[in-house]
């Protein structure tokens, strides 16, 4: 099996940085059950660089989409510029929030969507239908829409974490920057700092708590966030030891010294009472509410996507801004600015899809230099295409302390993808509800997560990625 380059140090220095809408309920039962039409059925046209693919004059495309913090109508704004290109050929976007449960069915069946936004807590794991998917290198090596080859005008390494069996079966369409979010008009009124090391955690969640606030929120569905915080923090505190052990499923994963202190502070920071009650009933965006509206939360981790995901939901002047996960100790492998970015929103063409070729095709207008700037600008975040945020951030304090994080951490940033790539965010989430209720403890989670990683490696019908 070809070894897929799942982790590289990124460097990116010099970061300046509609469709119809169905219930995806409808279009699954429109196109369920085993449709009679062979895949790949739509009209073929002429090859050029104008339609690298093929795409024939009024060849419909559908989308389906994951309805989480971006929305999905990054994705319906090119469906002007696919009907000019292609005679009328109209391009229908499904949000769902259910891909797993609705998609599956699809796939098992042969007639999946043409184009698949694989994300959220209810993504299909991509060992399980990896063979199923077009090798999208095609679309890396085509002219986007100014005639500028798609695979020149990316960040590096951006798609390093579509492999998978030595084919890009998957195309990570956003920029992701993790870390912890935070208000810094409410830190800079109370005289608080952005926490380095967890020491600086549980003492912000103390002098949080004499101001009548909780440290940490967290929503039933978003819980595994915690888990990505505490892989960020561990491997901060112990390199790269901790990152290949847990993407490569090892036996002793878990139980690593970098990660258990982790845990510890962690689980320090549950019976101390810093994390706001009720968490595993609440619904997420509910749950981040708290936060950034009801300010009862100082502290949260999560993705780039956030500002976006909660824009409608954020009190006035709260300045969100983004800091590093933060490590065990000041002595730890890696520096303070090192932290966790990757490329997100998973994208997928199904070798089976009715149009392949204008699944593709629908990528290549969103990679095009106006698609991406145009999400930039509505999202408040970058996609993996280079140059399409300006120095101003388009106004957004969170944008712009991503463009800092990036600049300050210069090739110390890392990444991990083993629960995208076997499936794990449901089972995760069940044991970190548990978890931070204060339910389940930092032995028994650890137990928890080992299983699944030693179930994982026992089923030889799972084709493994080795990180290295």
């Amino acid at each position: 099996m070809s070894e897929s380059p799942l982790f590289q140090r990124r460097r990116f220095l010099g970061l300046v940085l509609a469709g119809t809408l169905v219930p995806v309920g409808v279009s699954a039962c429109a196109a369920g059950g085993g449709s009679d039409t062979p895949a790949d059925s739509a009209p073929t046209g002429e090859v050029s660089d104008t339609n690298p693919f093929g795409v024939g004059e009024g060849a419909a495309v559908e989308a389906v989409i994951f309805d989480g913090g971006y929305g999905t109508d990054y994705v319906s704004a090119v469906a002007a510029a696919y009907a000019d290109l292609h005679k009328g050929g109209k391009l229908t976007v499904a949000p769902s929030t259910q891909i797993s449960q609705q998609m599956q069915p699809r796939f098992v069946g042969g007639n999946p969507p043409d184009l698949l936004d694989n994300s959220g807590a209810n993504a299909i794991g991509l060992a399980t239908i990896a063979k199923q998917l077009e090798d999208l290198a095609p679309l890396t090596k085509a002219k986007n829409t100014e005639g500028d080859v798609i695979a020149d005008t990316l960040y590096p390494g951006m798609l390093d974490d579509g492999y998978y069996d030595g084919r890009l079966v998957q195309l990570n369409y956003v920029l992701t920057v993790y870390g912890l979010w935070y208000s810094k008009s409410l830190f800079d009124a109370n005289g608080w700092k952005a926490p380095t090391t967890w020491d600086d955690v549980l003492a912000l969640g103390a002098s949080a708590k004499t101001a009548g606030k909780y440290l940490f929120c967290w929503g039933k569905e978003a819980a595994s966030y915690y888990l990505t915080l505490a892989v960020e923090s561990a491997i901060k505190e112990g390199g790269d030891e901790v990152r290949v052990k847990l993407g490569n499923l090892d036996a002793d994963a878990w139980s690593h010294p970098a990660v258990q202190a982790v845990f510890a502070k962690m689980e320090q920071a549950v019976q101390a009472g810093y994390f706001l009650p009720g968490g595993a009933g609440t619904q997420f965006t509910a749950a981040q509410a708290q936060w950034t509206q009801g300010q009862q939360a100082v502290l949260y981790p999560s993705g780039s996507w956030i500002e976006n995901e909660m824009k409608s939901q954020t009190a006035a002047d709260f300045q969100m801004t983004g800091c590093p996960a933060p490590a065990v100790s000041s002595g730890a492998a890696m520096p303070a600015e090192s932290f966790h970015a990757s490329a997100g929103e998973p994208f997928v063409v199904p070798s089976q899809a009715k149009n392949k070729a204008g699944g593709m095709e629908t990528l290549r207008l969103m990679l095009s230099k106006e698609g991406a700037t145009n999400f930039a600008k509505a999202k408040l975040s970058s996609t993996i295409v280079k140059g399409t945020v300006p120095a101003d951030a388009f106004g957004s304090t969170a944008l712009a302390s991503q463009v800092a994080m990036l600049d300050a951490a210069g090739e110390n940033t890392f990444t991990f993808n083993f629960n995208d790539i076997y499936g794990f965010t449901s089972q995760n989430n069940v044991l970190w509800n548990s978890f931070l209720s204060g339910e389940l403890d930092a032995a028994g989670l650890t137990s928890g997560l080992q299983k699944q990683f030693d179930d994982t490696r026992a089923d030889d019908s799972v084709v493994k990625v080795k990180v290295s």
